[in-house]
C-alpha cells in the first residue's frame, strides 16, 4: 500500500490521469490525498470532480478555496467571478447534487495519526497548535454539514480579522478560519497577521512578511504538514513541511509526492496546455 498526496488540481482531469498512470495507482491497496481546489480555473472541473468522487475511500480531499466558492455560488448565492467559467459545467450537470453533496462533506483539515501527517489546502496561523487547528476546522466542518449553510457561505468573504485570537467568536471566527485553511501564504513574522492579499513569490515578498510555515515561533513546528494553493512557490520540501501546488492549471506540474515513506521523490506531469505562462491563484 502507498499513500501519495496530490497538488491542486483545479480542473486539469487529463493531467491527474497521466499521473495516476505514472503512478501505478491501484485504488484497491493505495490511497491518494488531494491537497484542495479540484474545480475551476482548468478546463474540466467536471470530470475531476466525478473522477475523484468515484475513488470512495481510496481518496481523501480537503477543502480548497475553488472549492468553497463553488459552493457559495451553488448555495449561498456568491456573485460569478470573471474567473470563474470552468465552474459553469458543474453547476449545469445533472449529477450536480449528489457532486456538491460530496464536495461539501469534505473536510477542512485532514489528520493521519498512524502516518503523523495533517493536510490541509493553504496554511496554519503561527499562533495554532495542531490541536487547535484541528478544532478550528470541526468548528467550520460542523456549519458546512448543517441546516444553515448559505450563512457560513454569506459571512465567510472577507480579509477581517487578520489576527487570531482565542477569544474570536461567531462569523469572525470562521472566517478567520476559513482564510487561514483555504486562502493563507504569508503572515506577518512577529504578530502573526494573515497577509492574504500577498499572492507572490516569498523571495519578493514585503520585509517582515514571511511564509507561514517559516514564522520562527510557530506552534505548529515538528509537525508534518501536506498543503497547497500557492503556485509561486513551487514545490517545497523541508522535511516536515511539503507543498505540492506547482501550477498545473498555468502551464506547470502536477505534483505527487508518496507520504508514507520519509525518503521518496516527487512524480510530475507536465501541464498538457503548454505555453501558458505561470501565475499566482
Amino acid at each position: 500500500m502507498a499513500v501519495y498526496a496530490i497538488g491542486d488540481v483545479q480542473g486539469c482531469a487529463d493531467e491527474l490521469e497521466e499521473l495516476l498512470t505514472r503512478l501505478d495507482f491501484d485504488p484497491a491497496v493505495d490511497r491518494l490525498w488531494f491537497v484542495g481546489d479540484l474545480v475551476n480555473r482548468g478546463p474540466r472541473s467536471l470530470d475531476t470532480l466525478r473522477r475523484v468522487k468515484a475513488l470512495g475511500d481510496a481518496a481523501v480531499v480537503v477543502l480548497g478555496n475553488h472549492d468553497l466558492h463553488l459552493l457559495a455560488i451553488a448555495r449561498g448565492g456568491a456573485d460569478w467571478k470573471a474567473t470563474d467559467a470552468g465552474l459553469h459545467q458543474v453547476i449545469e450537470a445533472p449529477d450536480r447534487e449528489e457532486l456538491l453533496d460530496w464536495l461539501q462533506s469534505r473536510p477542512l483539515m485532514h489528520h493521519d495519526a498512524k502516518l503523523g501527517v495533517s493536510m490541509l489546502h493553504a496554511g496554519l496561523p503561527p499562533q495554532w497548535t495542531l490541536h487547535t487547528a484541528l478544532a478550528c476546522a470541526h468548528e467550520v466542518e460542523a456549519r458546512l454539514r448543517g441546516h444553515h449553510v448559505g450563512q457560513l457561505f454569506a459571512h465567510m468573504y472577507g480579509n477581517e480579522p487578520a489576527v487570531w485570537h482565542d477569544e474570536l467568536e461567531g462569523w469572525d471566527r470562521l472566517r478567520f478560519t476559513i482564510n487561514a485553511f483555504t486562502r493563507l501564504r504569508v503572515c506577518g513574522e512577529d504578530d502573526g497577521r494573515l497577509m492574504l492579499k500577498y499572492k507572490g513569490a516569498p523571495q519578493v515578498a514585503p520585509r517582515g512578511v514571511v511564509p507561514w510555515f517559516r514564522v520562527p515561533w510557530r506552534r505548529s513546528r515538528g509537525e508534518r504538514l501536506v498543503f497547497g494553493h500557492w503556485s509561486a512557490l513551487g514545490y517545497v520540501d523541508t522535511g516536515d513541511v511539503l507543498g505540492l501546488d506547482t501550477g498545473c492549471v498555468w502551464g506547470g506540474q502536477l505534483t505527487a509526492r508518496r507520504i508514507d515513506v520519509r525518503e521518496s521523490t516527487p512524480v510530475q506531469v507536465h501541464s498538457h496546455a503548454g505555453g501558458i505562462p505561470l501565475q499566482t491563484d
